[in-house]
């Protein structure tokens, strides 16, 4: 008899679950240009809306009164609309005042280019506002504030409820999305939760069904961030068996090769190194080439600041792939770094009796034919090459080693298609680029992981400085410093001509801000009036791969004096006689890409200077970040600060190579969830490889929603 309504509920709870995947028109005050407007936001479907949060609240429980909201921080107030005006002082600006009070002040509020908002609110609203207080003539101000119209005077009571602000585009306002979220949760929330229940109570996690009502409406702020913290666990877990579930699949029925460690080649080119290897170089050799011994297909990181010694540990793996009697590739982003790794390790690896060559797009074509037919017949242990490795012309006899230098540089489809020349070959990936332990677990999950933290040889060191337009002319002058003394220097710029559309820039291009240095123009100025007297020369990524080899052969030879560029030489160039950089425009980049570039000097016996021209003001965010690299050149102290400051996708830099983006993580400050999600999904994964038990049937359809990964026994829904 107490069993029915059980029984009742449940199976209310798996219709609800189930009309997730339904289209958003079934649900109240959704239809017509709502249900358009929404789409556009990219909501489809019932669970899109529902995993739509917040991105602030105001929480009205810490309203201040005006007189008590202090200049220079920000503040919430509540408060009746005094006076609206709308001013037009110049041609196509247009400015809304709205003046406000309280019992204990008055506060002007200044929107700029929202007409509108003159019809939004009236004399008389109670409206709450949020921003930031500033001062001005005689009044405290906040411009362009968050604002939200609570309705009128009589109607004003007490404000202790937090009020959740959603993103909102044309055609839905914060209060109708509200509403719309009100009724979806009231209709559709009560779902069935995909997480297994002992994973739930070890983390201590909100259900699912109350995280959902909590994110949207919660009752404080703090019980906001515990719901969110909990929708961001899903997001982790599910990418994490993604990630875990897309290897297995890839490697499903794939034999593996055992490879030879320690046979004549290892141990010749050993022997042929110039140093000795580090202890955390020779871990890292040890590590790769275990996996590469073992009977599993190898897929590994290898995460190491600029001169750590990745190379050496590439440079082992290879010659391991020369005593099985196989071949290994090693793909580089550019044909520079890919023919810098031919002159590095070439001679090396002649010494250790290793048969290599170089392909890229600037080979010869009798050459390339000549290469190609011996990788085909065997007669070659390595190629070195950028994505000319991926033509059809180019075969292995026995592919069984893949090296991917700067992964992140390359698609997906491109890195799966070199693995694809040799079934079952083992795959070592490669970045300079520092990442935190978060990041790379959250986009590398399907990686084992090793990383070398020190450079074994730290060359002269490099000294940062931060200068602005007008003070310019000190990093000129260093140059000539350094070119009057036989050395060379970098001048890099953020676009590549004036034409350039700045997709590839962290921010895009403002239109309404000083368009950032081209390094074309630049080169043009540079060399006919500040440094007429001096070679300069200029590569950018739109030069061929001929073209470009030509510029740094010039720039190694000492042809040239300076070189501007473009961020083209952010990886792996090394020019040892140059020693000082500019770059201008410098708050446009990232501060992995800054330390990057850096890198490229100070490498020799002689110290690098590196200038970053900016002229962002101090305090600003972007000032805040330039300061940084004055005071710290350790790489991964940056990194941290980097993925503080910015979304993970820029700070990898792969938003052009369709790299994942988390949508309701903070890796900065969920780092215990992300490593709590991977060895979860690692523990269910050995458990139940298919997930095919009742209890992680739920998760293989998540998976499969979220990342369209198919587990074998999750058919149609």
């Amino acid at each position: 008899m107490g069993q029915a309504p059980v029984i009742g509920e449940a199976s209310d709870r798996l219709a609800r679950t189930a009309s997730l995947t339904s289209g958003i028109r079934r649900l109240r005050y959704v239809s017509g240009a709502r249900e358009e407007a929404l789409e556009r936001l990219g909501m489809t479907r019932v669970r899109d809306l529902l995993l739509h949060v917040p991105h602030r609240y105001l929480d009205f429980s810490s309203v201040l009164p005006i007189a008590m909201a202090d200049v220079g921080q920000d503040a919430t107030v509540v408060a009746r609309v005094d006076r609206v005006t709308l001013k037009r002082p110049r041609p196509r600006m247009q400015i809304v005042e709205v003046s406000v009070i309280d019992d204990t002040g008055v506060l002007m509020a200044t929107f700029f280019k929202q007409p509108w908002i003159a019809d939004q609110i009236q004399p008389g609203d109670m409206v709450a506002l949020s921003g930031k207080v500033t001062f001005g003539f005689g009044f405290k101000q906040m411009k362009a504030p968050f604002h939200e119209v609570l309705g009128g005077a009589e109607g004003s009571g007490s404000y202790t409820r937090v009020l959740p602000v959603h993103p909102v585009g044309e055609g839905v306002t914060a209060a109708w999305m509200r509403r719309i979220e009100s009724a979806a949760i009231a209709d559709a929330a009560d779902v069935c939760d995909w997480v297994p229940a002992t994973i739930v109570a070890d983390h201590r996690l909100m259900t699912l069904a109350r995280a959902i009502r909590c994110v949207h409406f919660p009752t404080s702020v703090a019980a906001a961030e515990s719901a969110r913290r909990r929708l961001a666990y899903d997001e982790l877990l599910s990418l994490q068996l993604a990630l875990l579930g897309r290897q297995r699949l890839e490697l499903e029925g794939i034999q593996a090769t055992s490879h030879t460690v320690d046979g004549t080649h290892e141990r010749a080119l050993v022997s042929a190194l110039p140093f000795e290897l580090t202890d955390e170089q020779r871990v890292a050799a040890d590590e790769v080439l275990a996996d590469m011994a073992s009977p599993r297909v190898m897929n590994r990181l290898l995460l190491g600041d600029v001169g750590t010694g990745k190379t050496a540990v590439c440079a082992l793996a290879v010659a391991a792939v020369a005593d099985s009697g196989t071949q290994a590739a090693v793909m580089a982003p550019t044909s520079v770094l890919a023919r810098q790794y031919a002159d590095k390790l070439g001679p090396l690896l002649d010494e250790a009796g290793v048969r290599w060559a170089l392909v890229t797009g600037s080979t010869p074509p009798d050459e390339r034919s000549r290469t190609a037919a011996a990788l085909a017949a065997g007669e070659l242990d390595v190629a070195f090459g950028t994505t000319a490795l991926l033509s059809d012309d180019i075969a292995f006899h026995a592919l069984t080693l893949v090296v991917v230098d700067e992964q992140h540089r390359f698609g997906v489809d491109q890195r799966l298609a070199l693995r694809e020349k040799g079934a079952g070959a083992d795959m070592l990936t490669m970045t300079a680029t520092p990442i935190p332990r978060t990041l790379a677990l959250s986009v590398y999950g399907d990686l084992s992981c090793s990383r070398i933290s020190h450079r074994p040889v730290a060359g002269a060191g490099v000294s940062t400085q931060v200068v602005t337009p007008e003070n310019v002319d000190i990093a000129y002058g260093a140059i000539r410093d350094a070119v009057a003394a036989g050395r060379q220097a970098y001048v890099v710029c953020p676009l590549v001509d004036d034409a350039d559309p700045g997709e590839e820039l962290d921010e895009g291009l403002d239109s309404s801000a000083p368009r950032p240095h081209s390094a074309s123009s630049t080169a043009a100025e540079l060399s006919e009036r500040v440094f007429y007297d001096m070679r300069v020369g200029l590569i950018t990524g739109r030069l061929s791969s001929v073209e470009k080899d030509e510029v740094m052969a010039s720039f190694k030879a000492g042809d040239l004096d300076v070189l501007v560029s473009t961020t083209v030489i952010e990886v792996g160039v090394d020019v040892p006689a140059a020693t000082v950089m500019l770059i201008l425009d410098a708050d446009r980049f990232g501060l992995a890409t800054l330390h990057q570039l850096r890198g490229r000097v100070g490498r020799g016996h002689v110290s690098g200077l590196v200038f970053l021209m900016s002229s962002a003001r101090k305090g600003t965010p972007a000032r805040k970040r330039l300061s940084a690299l004055e005071s710290t050149s350790d790489g991964m102290e940056l990194a941290d600060l980097d993925l503080k400051l910015r979304h993970e996708g820029e700070v990898l830099g792969y938003r052009q190579h369709g790299g994942v983006t988390l949508e309701l993580v903070d890796l900065a400050a969920d780092g215990d969830l992300v490593g709590a999600a991977h060895d979860d999904a690692v523990a269910i994964l050995e458990a139940d490889p298919a997930l095919s038990a009742p209890t992680h049937r739920p998760a293989a359809y998540e998976v499969r929603d979220r990342f369209g990964v198919y587990f074998e026994e999750v058919g149609e829904a």
